[in-house]
């Protein structure tokens, strides 16, 4: 599933980062779809390594027109200064064509406006509404982003506004992407038959006493395969984890996971691609 640098692939997912919000031995969690030279963002992260890894993933900023925020936590909506200003950048420097789209619902809006003025010069936010355009999305939306039909949905967080989404991918199998909090089984309806589900799982279940998942609204290994099994996926990717064991993280929570779920179970590092069969 893994892909090589310099294999094409129809369809992948780069990830840019896969830790949780206080990671230091990788990046937050952010990733990109893409099937050709474009990329579409999902999350990122937390500051200027969003910047870092897109170039050490050889992914120019002039490639990305498409970039989603699920919700507004730090570790998932600071990185976005610093897209806007690399985008603005290259704009200013006549070297990026289109706009770039930015799609998250209106929360989200408000506090990368309020950010961007605090933090950036005049000269790179005057093209917020210009050329750098917010889509405000809604439940069940239905977006083409890429030649993908993206479904936006709010993933009914227990403690802010978030939204997850689906995408139909080129081969018409489903991938759905479920945020960062444990799984609503109100949203099965979306997820259920998914090739591929990009669950959070915080840490081991065996761990659950060490890191208290639940006190802080996630999910282990044990539940994310155990949620797989019944929405009846192909293939689970697993992210957002703590990272106090990186060396033996994708053993240990593959095998942790095989327990629950008979799929095939994907614990990726940052930068890795997964193929999308």
């Amino acid at each position: 599933m893994l892909q090589k640098r310099g294999e094409s692939a129809l369809d992948k997912i780069t990830m840019l980062g896969t830790g949780s919000a206080m990671v230091t031995k990788c990046y937050n969690t952010c990733f990109t779809i893409s099937n050709g030279d474009e990329y579409f963002l999902v999350d990122t992260g937390g500051g200027n390594t969003i910047l870092v890894n897109l170039e050490k993933a050889e992914i120019p900023i002039n490639k990305i027109h498409h970039v989603f925020i699920s919700h507004s936590h730090n570790d998932h909506i600071t990185g976005i200064v610093w897209i806007i200003r690399a985008v603005a950048q290259q704009i200013i420097n006549g070297k990026y064509e289109d706009d770039l789209y930015i799609y998250c619902h209106k929360d989200v809006v408000e506090i990368i406006r309020t950010i961007s003025s605090l933090l950036l010069q005049k000269k790179f936010t005057k093209y917020i509404d210009n050329r750098i355009i917010f889509k405000e999305v809604s439940d069940r939306q239905v977006q083409k982003i890429l030649d993908y039909d993206i479904t936006f949905f709010d993933i009914k967080s227990t403690k802010m506004l978030q939204y997850g989404f689906t995408a139909k991918l080129k081969n018409n199998k489903k991938l759905v992407f479920l945020g960062d909090e444990p799984f609503n089984e109100e949203l099965d309806d979306l997820a259920k038959d998914s090739e591929y589900v990009m669950h959070e799982a915080f840490c081991l279940f065996s761990d659950r006493e060490k890191f208290k998942p639940y006190e802080k609204f996630h999910s282990t290994v044990k539940d994310a395969c155990t949620n797989a099994t019944r929405i009846r996926a192909k293939n689970i990717i697993l992210m957002h984890t703590e990272d106090k064991n990186m060396e033996n993280r994708k053993k240990l929570y593959t095998e942790e996971g095989k327990a629950f779920f008979d799929g095939n179970i994907i614990v990726p590092e940052d930068l890795e691609q997964i193929v999308l069969k």
